[in-house]
């Protein structure tokens, strides 16, 4: 054991600490929720035909946006894979990494631009004489919206997953004269398919939980999600009781749901390979170049239309007007508070469970007891997937009510929801890279004396600095572009970027929302690809995924 006696204490310190704070936040929030009748609510669920509508469509449309992402993203993953040398190939795979970082409501937006009323491609029907043009609105726009952030996802795994074959299997493949139909049974569908259950899981709970999207492209009660009609039912309805109801069924879902993904089956190795550099032969046939491009050209139309959408539309509007009104820079000063203040305690909550779990597992009598606590404090961070947003806040409503207002503690609040969303993905950021940074330096430092302060201001900090920034930078990206944790808050004393241009949209300022929604997609996106450039400089490349 490398650490001293005081350093483990205070390392285990921090985790439990760390540790009971997020169940205790969480567990106020369900307690408050079970103590406001949700037993006798959540009884009446089954004899209530709106609560199992939503039910029923909640399922629905999380099964189908889950469907066709995955479908559609199997042939532009493969075409991406046979075309290495496509023109602009590397800006097409950087190009799918934007939706990610996008906030959802600016990705509506975008969506609205395209498919909506006034959209590019319904005005293009009605000159062609067509009288019944496309809604976005209802489920098939939720699909549309689905399938335009999760497409991305899928293929990037899936590309992946293809990359990783051995060139081994190519060369053979060429050897034996295989046609593209042979080479996706036997070599291409055996790796994807080990990925596809995980895939779609994440896609599942993704949609599932989708609260945003809904909210904006929803038609109304048909078309309506649980987190949806949670918002629904304290913020116009004020039906407390409903709203309970809806919230344990949220948890429920989502809990049936992560069980289910712990089932799923890890993907498999691909084989061994010589370390040669991996070149396909099955994609240079012109049938092959001809469908494959026309398939990539299709798929980068269908996401770029879009962002091309929400930037022209955000420059017709008065951005310089925009700016000059109070209301921006209190909306901006609120965001950007939330956005630091979240992010900045979701990189300590991280670095204490981090340390917390290298502690334990370092420790030669890795007890049962032991055992337990390294796998709650990993599993502390994915608690926001158990319990989301909207139902955390729904769960503090409740617990605030009899002290009086409660939107009087909201920017409390949403900072430590905005916190627990974001840890998922700062644990995943900073732990790899902590368990390498120890690795390298930890006996180094022992064997010098090297402890406390001095080993942060000379060993940690210069070490663990740029996936540090990264996690920070992907965290406030994060919290900036969240309208759920807002959205049960929002007032005229309480307001946030994204709330700002959902209150735009719903007085049908159209022009102003399309500007607020351009610099609050400019600003989330500077923050991605800071991340990101720190990402590639710390792992010394840029390979483009």
């Amino acid at each position: 054991m490398l650490q001293t006696a005081a350093e483990r204490r205070n390392a285990l310190a921090g985790g439990a600490i760390g540790l009971a704070a997020i169940l205790l936040f969480i567990g106020i929030a369900a307690v408050s929720l079970t103590a406001s009748g949700g037993s006798d609510a959540f009884a009446g669920i089954i004899s209530d035909p709106y609560i199992l509508r939503v039910l029923r469509f909640t399922l629905l449309q999380a099964v189908l946006s889950t469907l066709l992402s995955v479908l559609l993203a199997l042939p532009v993953a493969r075409a991406l894979a046979r075309q290495p040398n496509f023109p602009g190939r590397i800006w097409i795979i950087r190009l799918m990494a934007v939706p990610m970082g996008l906030p959802v409501l600016i990705g509506a937006l975008g969506l609205i631009g395209i498919w909506g009323r006034q959209g590019l491609l319904n005005t293009a029907l009605l000159k062609l004489g067509l009288s019944e043009p496309v809604s976005i609105y209802g489920l098939t726009g939720i699909l549309l919206a689905h399938i335009f952030f999760n497409l991305p996802l899928a293929c990037r795994l899936m590309l992946a997953g293809l990359e990783r074959l051995p060139a081994e299997y190519w060369l053979m493949a060429s050897n034996l004269g295989m046609r593209p139909r042979a080479v996706f049974r036997f070599i291409e569908w055996p790796a994807i398919r080990g990925l596809i259950p995980g895939i779609s899981g994440l896609i599942f709970m993704l949609c599932a939980t989708s609260f945003t999207l809904v909210l904006t492209l929803g038609g109304g009660p048909a078309a309506t999600t649980i987190e949806v009609a949670i918002y629904q039912s304290l913020r116009f309805d004020f039906d407390p009781g409903r709203a309970v109801a809806l919230s344990l069924l949220q948890i429920a879902l989502a809990g049936l749901i992560l069980g289910a993904m712990s089932f799923l089956p890890a993907s498999r190795d691909e084989g061994l390979t010589a370390g040669r550099h991996s070149m396909r032969f099955d994609g240079r046939m012109a049938m092959a170049k001809l469908s494959d491009g026309l398939l990539l050209v299709l798929a980068t139309a269908f996401l770029l239309s879009p962002l091309l959408s929400v930037l022209v539309a955000g420059l017709r509007a008065d951005l310089p007007k925009l700016v000059g009104e109070p209301v921006f820079w209190q909306a901006a000063a609120m965001s950007f508070g939330i956005s630091l203040s979240a992010a900045t305690l979701a990189l300590v909550v991280s670095a204490a469970l981090i340390r917390a779990r290298q502690t334990i597992s370092g420790d030669k009598r890795f007890t049962r007891g032991s055992r337990a606590l390294y796998a709650a404090m990993g599993g502390a961070s994915s608690m926001v997937l158990l319990v989301p947003p909207v139902v955390l806040a729904t769960g503090w409503f409740m617990a605030l009510r009899p002290f009086g207002d409660a939107s009087v503690f909201a920017p409390v609040l949403v900072v430590l929801i905005n916190m627990l969303m974001a840890l998922p993905f700062v644990m995943r950021v900073l732990e790899p890279a902590y368990l390498v940074h120890q690795r390298r330096t930890a006996r180094l430092s022992a064997s010098l004396g090297i402890t406390g302060a001095a080993r942060l201001r000379l060993v940690d900090w210069p070490g663990l600095r740029k996936p540090l920034l990264t996690a920070l930078s992907f965290a406030m990206a994060l919290s900036l572009g969240d309208l759920g944790a807002v959205a049960l808050f929002g007032s005229d004393g309480f307001v946030t970027l994204p709330w700002l241009v959902y209150s735009r949209m719903g007085s049908y300022r159209t022009n102003d929302a399309d500007g607020l929604a351009l610099i609050l997609g400019v600003i989330c996106l500077l923050l991605t690809i800071a991340g990101a450039s720190g990402q590639m400089r710390g792992h010394g490349a840029d390979d483009g995924r």
